[in-house]
């Protein structure tokens, strides 16, 4: 759910006039509090909060949650202050990859033209639709229904003639609601609007802009162009402008290339001993290259993430010398990656992995090393990595692990460095 701001105003009636408005933006209601409460009926009505327990953040929270304060990306020890009285639910995230699959397959049988943008969400292009499944307001009614049947969970529908102001319609709309916001309407929708509310207006961008006493969307598109360019910026500052009088072209596009795969996880408690985060970057670059074979690609770089006890946040990258997408590979490099941080001897609160600089597995020609075209241990250790990949897949992904141990054959791995430094 978006958290960004609203308008009392923007959600009137502002009619039925659906001619040019093919742009939907459906956006699940708290999804992985949702699908919690799907399979756990007892909890609804109750405030509930999806996360790691006290060392995590908040992953999602129930709308009785949110009313104590309580939002995603929030500490969770700060939730539980807020409410005490909540209950904290662990993430399942093969539950929720589960349900946004099934949710994603409703919204392509409604239209091929379907740009998922993230778990929870996507923008749907339903111009070619309406004369088999009728005017915007139906299909979206139909695919709050089947949600809500097949799924016990809710969904908000932004309608409008733009991404992006079919997305500030849907975050009006929420909880478990539609709004449409007609073409000729646009412009009055958008000037009731905080500036923040605005794609790319964040905290800092807001505050510059209020700098030129520039706080609201109707201020932003009386003001001379040159004027927001010049505090924002020249580029950001034309697209601000552009979205403040309802101008946005960028069609719905079925095809994201993703960037990047990762993961990351907080410790319990901090962890000084090396070894321990090492077993958890073997995890994590285990879960990571799963994924990678899942969606069959490849990555070039490898990066870590850790963060120390004083909350210092360090990085640091490696290209590899052949893409892949095998877990022993990227963890060498990662493991090769965290020796070589300073961690000034504060032990560790969070340890992350992510593959990077993505390409299809099937367009890149591997070529090998030295090494390995005589071992031919790559191959054998991808080959064992597929077949976990089928067990977790029938038996549930706790059900099998990559071993910690590394042979003295293969503890270094064979990569070119990265010229920055990430820190």
């Amino acid at each position: 759910m978006s958290r960004g701001p609203r308008s009392d105003a923007a959600r009137r009636d502002w009619g039925n006039e659906e001619d040019g408005c093919s742009i939907l933006h459906v956006d699940m209601d708290a999804f992985f509090a949702s699908v919690e409460l799907a399979r756990r009926p007892q909890l609804r009505g109750l405030p509930v909060i999806v996360g790691g327990a006290q060392r995590g953040v908040v992953l999602a929270a129930t709308y009785e949650a949110r009313a104590f304060g309580v939002h995603s990306a929030m500490p969770m020890a700060a939730a539980l202050r807020q409410c005490p009285q909540a209950v904290v639910v662990p993430p399942d995230h093969t539950a929720y990859r589960e349900v946004s699959t099934g949710v994603m397959r409703i919204l392509h049988d409604v239209t091929a033209l379907v740009e998922q943008v993230s778990v929870d969400e996507a923008f749907l292009d339903v111009a070619g639709a309406r004369r088999r499944l009728g005017p915007p307001t139906a299909i979206a009614a139909d695919v709050r229904r089947r949600v809500a049947a097949e799924f016990g969970i809710t969904c908000s529908v932004g309608i409008a003639a733009t991404k992006f102001v079919a997305k500030l319609a849907s975050g009006h709309a929420k909880p478990d609601g539609v709004l449409l916001v007609p073409r000729a309407a646009t412009v009055d929708f958008l000037r009731v609007l905080p500036v923040g509310a605005l794609w790319g207006v964040g905290e800092r961008t807001e505050a510059a802009l209020a700098r030129w006493g520039v706080r609201t969307v109707a201020e932003l598109a009386d003001s001379d162009v040159t004027t927001i360019q010049r505090a924002v910026g020249k580029v950001a500052g034309a697209h601000l402008h552009d979205l403040s009088w309802g101008r946005d072209p960028r069609p719905v596009q079925p095809h994201r290339d993703e960037k990047s795969i990762g993961a990351e996880e907080t410790f319990v408690e901090d962890v000084a001993d090396l070894s321990v985060v090492e077993a958890k970057a073997l995890e994590l670059a285990d879960r990571c290259a799963a994924r990678l074979r899942h969606k069959r690609l490849v990555a070039r770089t490898v990066s870590i993430k850790v963060r120390t006890s004083d909350f210092r946040t360090l990085t640091r990258a490696r290209t590899l010398t052949t893409p892949s997408d095998v877990a022993r590979e990227i963890y060498l490099v990662a493991r090769e990656l965290l020796a070589g941080v300073d961690l000034r001897g504060l032990p560790v609160r969070l340890i992350g992995v992510r593959a990077e600089g993505l390409e299809e597995a099937a367009a890149v020609v591997r070529q090998p090393t030295l090494e390995e075209a005589v071992a031919e241990e790559v191959p054998a250790r991808r080959d064992a990595e597929v077949a976990m990949d089928q067990v977790r897949a029938r038996f549930g992904t706790a059900a099998i692990r990559t071993g910690a141990h590394v042979d003295g054959r293969d503890t270094r791995s064979t990569t070119t460095f990265v010229p920055a430094d990430l820190s």
